[in-house]
């Protein structure tokens, strides 16, 4: 099963898709960056068609998407969720099984606590995949390992239908071979 991860963003989107056939493995990882010209409304356009592409070219069996409850700045969280909106309509539109995960899930799941901080999730997606990646692309791919731990946890061979989230309780901790 090859699960993209996804990190919400209107200037900068990561994604990552990982591999679940075995151990997790590192299919493709990158940052999707609209141009800062132009209007609000075609970085939109842009982190959709670009997203669209990355499904294209990925084929990915399911998604995960980080859910964002809050933040500092109320106009960057409309924006956030804006972005975010238009990354979802692009995973629905291809028909991938989508489900959103927390922050607090996806530290639980990668590092262990959901008080984990960035770069500790950062250092153990590294240890999982193998591969250090840019930090947009690192949280995506951990959205990435933490719906695929709820597949295998769960037995199944998709986490979630579409629209649906995953249960916190159902998170398990990997921890890298060797």
């Amino acid at each position: 099963m090859k699960i993209l991860g996804v990190d919400p963003g209107s200037r900068a989107a990561g994604w990552a898709v990982v591999d679940f056939a075995g151990a997790p493995v590192l299919v493709g990882a990158g940052v999707l960056r609209p141009p800062l010209t132009g209007t609000f409304a075609e970085r939109l356009a842009f982190l959709h068609a670009a997203l669209g592409r990355v499904i294209a070219a990925e084929r990915p069996d399911a998604a995960a998407v980080e859910r964002v409850f809050s933040g500092v700045n109320p106009q960057s969280l409309i924006s956030l969720g804006e972005a975010r909106g238009v990354l979802l309509l692009a995973l629905a539109q291809a028909g991938i099984p989508t489900a959103e995960v927390t922050p607090a899930e996806i530290k639980r799941a990668v590092a262990g606590s959901g008080g984990a901080e960035k770069e500790q999730v950062r250092r153990m997606v590294t240890a999982l995949l193998g591969r250090r990646l840019a930090l947009d692309a690192a949280d995506a791919a951990a959205a990435a390992l933490t719906h695929g731990f709820v597949a295998a946890r769960r037995g199944a061979r998709f986490a979630a239908a579409p629209g649906t989230r995953t249960s916190p309780r159902a998170l398990v901790r990997r921890r890298p071979a060797g």
